[in-house]
């Protein structure tokens, strides 16, 4: 007697049926399609790129010293031996600009990470406590931004000779009030939304709530105000370093390469001198900014696909 069997199911047949729903995308995808339906913030990124590994892997990059003089050979024009040619000490422009690179990329991001950490914290605990704890709080971010920025920047780095780690503390210090406020809106929102009071009803611990609850349902509009702090930081500093008061020679910066090229005839016969620190700084701060505007459009859930 023979037996029969049921028969099996084709899994072929059954991922062909158009009545079966595909899975539905990650939250992470669907900011990524944001993030690279923005152009310009993409542009931005390839050329960030670009910049950060040159900064990286600059000794290997050039094959000159950025501090390596030779009076023979200054001033000379893009090509040969020297591929963005030389400035009046006869130190190759190419190495120079890659390691100073190096210099305003750090000076960058190592403040911004301060600023945004103590910004985060203070708007945190001002925007989750409220009362007389908000109030002195606020006040005294009033005050610090109330001082023009580029005045506190002269008079703190006056005080204080510069050098690179104290021009990251010194805008770490500064640059934090921005921040600040805007996390405190957010907690002010956040505070009184209903996984907050379910927290707190079962005895959760404030700074548990703080970090582990609300913070991280703020974190999109810090990313993108970190983002841009990144390019106005390293605008303060090439200005700095122009006016001299920032990173000093022979440690090579965009902003004292501009300062060194301040001479009229320089700018007028030796283009390439200023030229190429100009277009770094620019560069770098307009990707940074294209940046901030992509994640700002792929962070916000108000955005349509």
């Amino acid at each position: 007697m023979q037996t029969q069997t049921s028969p099996q199911p084709n899994n072929n047949n059954l991922s062909l049926d158009p009545n079966i729903k595909n899975k539905p995308d990650t939250l992470t995808k669907i900011m990524v399609r944001k993030f690279l339906r923005n152009k310009l913030a993409v542009i931005g990124t390839v050329i960030l790129s670009i910049i950060v590994f040159g900064a990286l892997f600059a000794p290997w990059l050039t094959p000159h010293s950025y501090s390596d003089q030779n009076l023979l050979n200054k001033l000379q024009s893009p090509g040969g031996e020297h591929l963005l040619g030389t400035d009046r000490y006869g130190r190759d422009v190419f190495s120079r600009l890659l390691h100073g690179a190096r210099i305003s990329l750090l000076v960058g991001f190592a403040s911004v990470i301060g600023s945004i950490t103590i910004g985060t914290i203070v708007g945190a605990v001002s925007g989750y406590f409220g009362g007389i704890i908000d109030s002195i709080l606020m006040r005294i971010v009033d005050v610090i931004i109330s001082i023009p920025s580029l005045f506190l920047l002269i008079t703190l780095v006056t005080i204080f000779s510069p050098s690179v780690d104290k021009l990251i503390l010194i805008f770490a210090l500064t640059g934090w009030t921005g921040t600040a406020r805007l996390v405190r809106g957010e907690f002010l929102s956040l505070r009184t939304r209903e996984f907050v009071l379910a927290s707190k009803t079962i005895g959760t611990r404030s700074y548990k709530i703080i970090f582990a609850h609300i913070l991280p349902n703020a974190l999109g509009p810090i990313i993108v105000a970190a983002t841009l702090g990144v390019g106005t930081v390293i605008l303060a500093e090439s200005a700095l370093s122009y006016l001299g008061l920032g990173i000093q020679p022979p440690t090579p910066s965009w902003g004292n390469m501009l300062q060194d090229a301040q001479n009229f005839t320089i700018m007028l016969k030796h283009w390439w001198y200023p030229l190429f620190p100009g277009l770094a700084i620019l560069f770098t701060v307009l990707s940074f900014n294209f940046i901030g505007d992509g994640l700002r459009d792929a962070l916000d859930p108000k955005m349509t696909e």
